[in-house]
């Protein structure tokens, strides 16, 4: 079946761009395969009209409400492979169908490379946090850590610095000079050059820090930037241009979030480089305004 629109992830960005469609009574499929990014996250805060709520159960709300349209679909599968196919048009293929559709909006995400440290995987999204306006009041109520990734992670103690006192645990990744080292003091941030060997719980809700020297320290929580990745392979198949973001590669997009590949847009933490909830619910809706223009106006 041919449609108007095909949106490639079904997030928070990829249901954000559908809708506008949907209700200008164009053909719209999603195709989703069900890894939200924030799925390790059991709650959602900063998100205007749903502070505290599963992600989950928003992105449940979301698909029902973008169902109602009846030229709205989503299909449960993960797209495998995208081809432009003739002058204007673009297939997609998942595991045993293909759907035509005269416009793309790629909310494929971003996967997480996650610094390797012990018990730190098992806790990502618990106490392993990466956004402090995502969950850092929630644990500002007692000593938090940052585990280095970089030289990013200077900046990321001392942001956190304004929810509680921090940890910067270098973990053989940084090591700030005198001006760096100044610049923490000035954010009361402590510095910590031994690696972490591992992180554990300690049973009421926050960690122990276990450092390579046989010393231990406690935390509320640790934070921590970790390297991103493409989670699908779809933009760099229809030769999409890439920039350099701050913590891995970036969809190139213009002032229309549309990508270097004309017909295709792009939304959602694959497409900038800051990320949340609104940012990826804010740059579907326009993507999709634009995809639906486009139609409209060439």
């Amino acid at each position: 079946m041919q449609y108007d629109l095909a949106v490639i992830g079904g997030s928070f960005a990829g249901l954000s761009a559908a809708i506008p469609v949907a209700r200008a009574g164009r053909k719209v499929l999603v195709i989703d395969a069900g890894q939200p990014r924030n799925r390790f996250a059991e709650h959602s805060h900063g998100f205007l009209g749903h502070d505290g709520r599963a992600p989950g159960a928003i992105l449940d709300d979301a698909r029902r409400q973008l169902l109602a349209y009846p030229t709205a679909r989503v299909v449960d599968r993960r797209a495998d492979k995208a081809v432009a196919a003739g002058s204007s048009d673009f297939e997609i293929t998942t595991d045993g169908e293909t759907f035509g559709a005269a416009r793309l909006v790629l909310a494929t995400g971003v996967r997480d490379i996650l610094p390797k440290v012990a018990g730190l995987a098992e806790l990502w999204g618990r106490s392993v946090l990466h956004c402090p306006y995502c969950h850092g009041y929630e644990v500002s109520g007692g000593p938090l850590g940052v585990l280095a990734t970089g030289p990013m992670s200077l900046h990321q103690a001392q942001l956190i610095a304004d929810w509680r006192d921090v940890t910067l645990f270098g973990n053989g990744l940084f090591e700030p000079d005198t001006e760096q080292m100044r610049a923490l003091e000035s954010r009361k941030v402590r510095f910590e050059p031994t690696s972490v060997a591992e992180l554990r719980e300690d049973g009421s809700g926050g960690l122990i820090v276990h450092l390579d020297d046989g010393r231990k320290a406690g935390v509320r929580a640790m934070f921590t930037a970790p390297r991103n990745i493409m989670a699908s392979p779809l933009a760099e198949q229809l030769g999409c241009g890439f920039s350099e973001g701050l913590l891995g590669p970036v969809i190139s997009v213009d002032d229309r979030q549309q990508t270097t590949v004309p017909g295709v847009y792009a939304a959602g933490d694959a497409a900038r480089s800051m990320h949340n909830i609104a940012f990826a619910v804010s740059g579907g809706t326009f993507a999709g305004v634009c995809a639906h223009q486009s139609l409209v106006f060439g």
